[in-house]
């Protein structure tokens, strides 16, 4: 009686641990692309970009430009004056080193920038594919353009272009 009892208690909680998790598929390519506003975060970004790396190239240019002049001129140069321009060089060379750190370090400008464009969009597409998945019940969602292990995914489940209607994009 009691391996029965034990035994129809296992079942019951095999049965309700088996249910069907419900997946869904976004692909956060698709839906970045029909969003304008993430085109027009990405042209300011190149736009940033290009000015701050044309800055840095001028700057990197006029120490190219003294280390240049220092061999052309150092055999003629006193002693003093060969130290001096070699430390004008290494003064410049640091001076590209910072302007690349500011601009493209780790928490450089680019990344800043990057964040203040890029995180509400990002954000607005969380928060809308949580609410569709907390509505339709779906236990994952799993990005299709970054997860590479995914060999075939039926269309069906894809809720890319729901996610752009309920955020107000027409695709």
């Amino acid at each position: 009686m009691r391996k029965s009892l034990l035994l129809l208690v296992l079942l019951l909680g095999a049965a309700f641990t088996a249910q069907a998790q419900k997946y869904a598929l976004v692909d956060m390519e698709y839906i970045l692309g029909n969003i304008p506003a993430y085109e027009q975060a990405n042209q300011k970004i190149e736009a940033a970009s290009k000015k701050w790396q044309a800055e840095v190239e001028k700057v990197a240019g006029e120490a190219k430009q003294l280390y240049t002049d220092y061999q052309k001129r150092a055999e003629s140069l006193s002693q003093a004056e060969r130290q001096k321009r070699e430390e004008s060089i290494i003064a410049k060379e640091k001076s590209v080193a910072e302007l690349r750190k500011k601009y493209f370090g780790p928490e450089g400008e680019m990344y800043k920038l990057r964040d203040s464009l890029m995180q509400p969009i990002e954000d607005q597409i969380y928060e809308t594919v949580k609410a569709i998945a907390t509505r339709a019940g779906y236990a994952m969602v799993i990005d299709r353009s970054s997860a590479q292990s995914i060999l075939f995914a039926s269309p069906s489940i894809d809720i890319s272009d729901e996610v752009l209607t309920q955020m107000g994009y027409n695709n």
